[in-house]
């Protein structure tokens, strides 16, 4: 039996030992290629654009509203919109306008205060108000989505007042 698994290990070396010597040939060069033929020279590919912001984008949107103009802020527990969150959205509006087929989501948020269930019921109210302020100005209510994270995505981490207040808010963002 002993014999038996010798002989068996060397045949299975010297098969290991022959198919690894069998290796492909690198090709050195290849043959010209026929003339006549479509595919001898490939086409360039068009230069990538830089940096070139696309009309309608979130980036467009951004630019286009100012740096933090996507966001409005609230007060503890409230849901509110007051008159520099009016002018935020306003803002939004305006781009709205200028086009007619971007459509938004506005995302509610809360500090980490609070249980689960009460900090994404405060979301819901805080995109729903934001999302009743721009269908007032004249935006079309079907062109907005709404929706809670609650305490879920956090824009500022820390458990002090500076990062609660940036917590508390309503972003919109546009859907491509």
């Amino acid at each position: 039996m002993k014999t038996n698994t010798i002989k068996m290990a060397a045949i299975l070396l010297a098969s290991t030992a022959l198919v690894a010597g069998c290796g492909k040939k690198k090709v050195e060069a290849l043959p010209p290629v026929a003339e006549g033929t479509e595919y001898a020279q490939p086409e360039p590919a068009p230069p990538a654009p830089v940096n070139q912001i696309v009309p309608g984008s979130q980036e467009d949107f951004l630019q286009q509203v100012g740096q933090f103009g996507d966001r409005i802020l609230f007060e503890t527990d409230r849901f509110n919109v007051d008159a520099e969150d009016q002018a935020t959205l306003q803002r939004q509006a305006q781009w709205l306008a200028l086009h007619p087929n971007a459509r938004i989501t506005v995302e509610g948020h809360a500090d980490e205060r609070g249980t689960r269930d009460y900090n994404l019921a405060l979301g819901e109210r805080r995109a729903n108000s934001a999302k009743n302020y721009l269908t007032s100005i004249g935006v079309d209510a079907s062109r907005i989505e709404t929706v809670s994270y609650g305490k879920e995505r956090p824009s500022a981490l820390g458990s002090d007042e500076q990062a609660w207040a940036q917590n508390r808010r309503a972003v919109t963002v546009t859907v491509q």
